[in-house]
């Protein structure tokens, strides 16, 4: 039988998804809905088109919370900037108003796709890349999950058992033998694991679990684009003779996996009692679909950092 999730595992938990536009966090924000949650659906691309994306993309937080209530949780879209102190401290004090305390806080806030550069720019010296697109790389993967979880962790620690997660590229272990794209890119990658060990030290004291999660090949909705494909029609993207033009994926694309797949993985950890096991760990989507039991939305459990 194909797993479900349990739509009552999360209900009357309040949920913060920083960075839930697409990819994985809009996979985490319809995990946690599944599951019965009321999630906070932050980005900056909304409807009202009154903040810029670095990204010029579809996608709005608006069609996220959207996607956690048809799902059975309650999605509320709150446009915040998370470099913008002033944006995430309002979001506190409303979600402080509202609710007195957050139970789950996701830190998924990246947008830096475009400046890490195409696959052909990988691997080039840090004095070759350009110094400002570097910067902005760092403001955008380290700075906004500082101020968020300085803004918001407050509401965390109102109650034993809050849940801090931290979204990254891969584990702490195999950032630790392996260079990430280029200098700016791995120094991202490597602190936000960094940011799930150090604030778990602190949030120990007060019964709370900070744990860094990484997800496997992602088909956001940016990688499909990227091969001409749906989620529908994914698997095309391997055929070496498809026509079009269109660049063909790596056979490691098999092993790929929906946003849905990390989210499940939060969403089962935010469930567990036990939870604490996870404090200042870094896991992967796949590791947490072996523990917990879950799969991707095909019945599968994928797993692309497994060797090949």
């Amino acid at each position: 039988m194909r797993w479900t999730p349990d739509p009552e595992a999360l209900r009357d938990r309040i949920a913060v998804v920083a960075g839930a536009t697409r990819g994985a966090g809009r996979g985490i924000a319809a995990a946690l809905g599944e599951a019965g949650a009321t999630v906070f659906c932050t980005g900056r691309s909304s409807r009202s088109r009154t903040c810029r994306s670095d990204y010029d993309r579809p996608e709005t937080i608006e069609e996220t919370a959207e996607l956690v209530s048809s799902l059975g949780g309650k999605g509320v879209a709150v446009q915040v900037d998370h470099l913008d102190v002033a944006q995430v401290r309002a979001l506190a004090g409303r979600i402080a108003a509202e609710h007195d305390h957050i139970d789950i806080l996701v830190n998924d806030i990246w947008g830096a796709e475009i400046l890490k550069g195409p696959p052909s720019t990988w691997g080039r010296p840090m004095w070759e890349h350009n110094l400002e697109d570097g910067l902005r790389i760092l403001r955008l993967g380290i700075d906004t999950h500082l101020i968020t979880s300085h803004c918001l962790l407050p509401l965390l620690i109102t109650r034993p058992g809050g849940l801090l997660v931290e979204i990254s590229d891969g584990t702490t272990e195999f950032n630790a033998e392996n260079y990430r794209l280029s200098v700016f890119y791995d120094l991202a990658k490597t602190a936000v694991n960094r940011l799930a060990f150090s604030q778990g030290h602190e949030l120990a004291a007060y019964g709370g679990t900070a744990v860094s999660v990484t997800p496997g090949w992602l088909r956001s909705e940016m990688m499909l684009d990227n091969y001409g494909v749906c989620e529908a029609n994914w698997e095309a993207a391997l055929d070496p003779v498809r026509g079009g033009g269109l660049p063909t994926a790596p056979p490691g694309f098999a092993e790929s996996e929906t946003p849905r797949f990390v989210g499940r993985g939060v969403a089962a950890i935010a469930a567990d009692f036990a939870r604490p096991r996870w404090n200042q760990r870094s896991v992967t989507s796949a590791d947490l679909a072996r523990w917990y039991g879950f799969t991707d939305l095909d019945g599968r459990r994928p797993d692309a950092w497994a060797p090949m």
